[in-house]
């Protein structure tokens, strides 16, 4: 008998990986590209928006608040929804939801209706990241993990740049209604790919059976990822990198350029487009880093941490009115060191787990940026009218944000650590006795 499990459909050996499971997976993060055009193109759109609909900056950040709302409250459901359905079901369920999200935002007469539209869309976005990670598991080989989560972010990014380069540019040379509209078409395209090519996983790599799915196997999937250290770390790391970029990029990076920055609405364009290109070449870099060395994703997570509370305090504390164009550069690529570290949070998560439990483990780490992007959104609109507009109060709620996650962080880590060696020994053992 191999040292592999054996009989009940339980793979015989890791994915092969290969040019076929290169195929199938991009078509999948070809959806999740297109959910984070979706997601972002509000981002280049919040001044327009305030205007269309009438609303201050509260009301404004609300539909990144419950778009991210939504999001981030659908993580574990999505998560349990993989494990229990597969990859092409849930993804399928995400395209549909967030076109129809699109395509409403597109036509919304009012406030009301365009916040039921982000609605919408969030929750067709929260099928997708999640998905696509499980299908790289499904697919390549777990020594590929880190490199193809980091991947996958960096396609995300992709979708980033696209919202900032060509729908702001639309949005201002086709009007409100065409440029939203003629966007959610990308939509269809990648849902007719997925129906015809997209495929779980490999012949003779499915999942095992699990005979009970009810609200008990529903109860046992959640504490157990939960009890693991490694899955609550990979939250906190999650929660405490991701949420700076993601709250620029999303909704105040514009606003905050343009109106205390004094920049031109395209200047401020190229910044957020730096912080895309900025996320994808560190993307690279720390897929690389981490494949080769796991001890550097703490070090990796924690100096993002570090370097971005840097650059943020000396960008609100600068002397002068508004901060120099090198510093705006400088802050701007280290936000794009955000997205990339985000991900080390999976790489946490996925050993501590088994892969029945991945999507469901995937989805608590998911949550992490999703609260805290939601949490700084809120606290930045609330203060910006509270203050009358004083961008330096209201952008220093970042600083509470990364205190918490980071506390949490160093609280975990060496549980973390521990857990992660006994498994290692473990797995060794096993390996030692099971006969060939």
């Amino acid at each position: 008998m191999s040292a592999s499990r054996q009989g009940s459909g339980a793979p015989c050996a890791e994915p092969p990986g290969g040019r076929r499971a290169l195929a199938v997976w991009g078509i999948g993060v070809s959806v999740y590209f297109v959910a984070v055009i979706f997601r972002t193109s509000l981002g280049v759109a919040g001044l327009d928006a305030a205007d269309r609909f009438g609303v201050n900056a509260s009301a404004l950040s609300t539909f990144s608040i419950l778009q991210l709302l939504v999001y981030a409250g659908m993580q574990i459901p999505v998560g349990l929804l993989v494990d229990r359905l597969g990859t092409k079901r849930v993804l399928g369920i995400g395209v549909v939801l967030f076109t129809a999200g699109q395509l409403g935002f597109a036509f919304s007469p009012s406030y009301g209706m365009a916040l039921a539209s982000r609605a919408l869309l969030g929750c067709g976005d929260a099928m997708t990241f999640i998905s696509v990670l499980r299908l790289g598991t499904r697919w390549f080989p777990a020594r590929r993990g880190p490199m193809v989560a980091q991947m996958a972010g960096l396609v995300g990014m992709a979708g980033n740049l696209v919202s900032t380069l060509v729908l702001s540019r639309l949005l201002h040379g086709i009007g409100w209604t065409a440029a939203f509209a003629g966007s959610a078409l990308a939509g269809a395209v990648v849902f007719a790919l997925l129906v015809l090519f997209l495929k779980d996983h490999p012949e003779g790599h499915g999942p095992e059976p699990v005979s009970h799915r009810g609200a008990a196997y529903v109860r046992r999937q959640i504490a157990a990822s939960w009890r693991e250290p490694g899955t609550r770390l990979g939250l906190w790391v999650h929660f405490t990198t991701q949420f700076p970029a993601m709250v620029f990029l999303l909704l105040w990076g514009m606003p905050f350029l343009v109106e205390a920055q004094g920049l031109s609405r395209a200047a401020a364009g190229e910044l957020l487009t730096l912080v895309v290109l900025s996320n994808m070449a560190v993307g690279l870099v720390y897929g690389q880093v981490v494949a080769r060395h796991h001890g550097a994703r703490l070090p990796l997570a924690l100096g993002t941490v570090a370097a971005t509370a840097s650059l943020w305090a000396v960008t609100l504390a600068w002397p002068a009115d508004t901060a120099p164009m090198w510093l705006l550069v400088v802050l701007c690529a280290v936000l794009g060191a955000c997205g990339p570290a985000s991900m080390l949070g999976f790489d946490f998560a996925r050993p501590a787990n088994p892969p029945e439990r991945q999507g469901t483990a995937s989805g608590i780490t998911n949550m992490g940026g999703f609260v805290a992007s939601m949490t700084t959104l809120l606290a930045i609109g609330v203060l910006l009218d509270a203050t009358g507009d004083d961008y330096g109060v209201a952008f220093s709620s970042v600083f509470v944000v990364q205190a918490l996650g980071v506390t949490q962080i160093l609280r975990l880590r060496g549980r973390a650590a521990r857990a992660e060696r006994e498994r290692s020994v473990a797995s060794r053992v096993t390996s030692v006795h099971v006969p060939v």
